[in-house]
């Protein structure tokens, strides 16, 4: 019994894995690469405000842009991944204050059945910005 008792934690380790997120099909990077055309990424941020009327745009299961303007868009790759947003499911984010930060948990939603699809968080936030002229 001892032996199993010891030896429980280097089988629990074993089991821990790296999260390796799916790669963007064709179409997915192709979206990306539209939506982010003419834009320079800059520093990494664990948080942006909250704007009113912007929302996120879905690029993957994993992968989020949220714009603020035609200047500026941020870029998050989910920790984890909500598959049911890549087939159009919706994204409810919990939030704590008037930004959303690297942690806040994104729930996927299939609002006909009422079923969480995914559950996820935020990651950083890669901000893409138009050049200065």
């Amino acid at each position: 019994m001892r032996a199993w008792i010891c030896l429980a934690p280097l089988a629990l380790a074993a089991c821990a894995g790296s999260y390796e997120p799916a790669p963007l099909t064709e179409k997915q990077a192709a979206k990306l690469e539209k939506a982010l055309a003419g834009l320079e990424p800059g520093e990494k941020t664990s948080c942006v405000n909250r704007e009113p009327q912007t929302n996120f745009t879905v690029i993957s299961g994993n992968t989020l842009l949220y714009r603020v303007s035609k200047k500026l868009v941020y870029k998050n790759e989910l920790i984890g991944s909500c598959n049911g947003l890549a087939r159009g499911d919706t994204m409810i984010v919990r939030t704590f204050g008037s930004q959303y930060c690297r942690g806040d948990i994104t729930t996927s939603a299939d609002l006909v059945s009422g079923i969480a699809t995914g559950s996820c968080a935020l990651g950083d936030f890669t901000p893409y910005r138009a050049p200065a002229k």
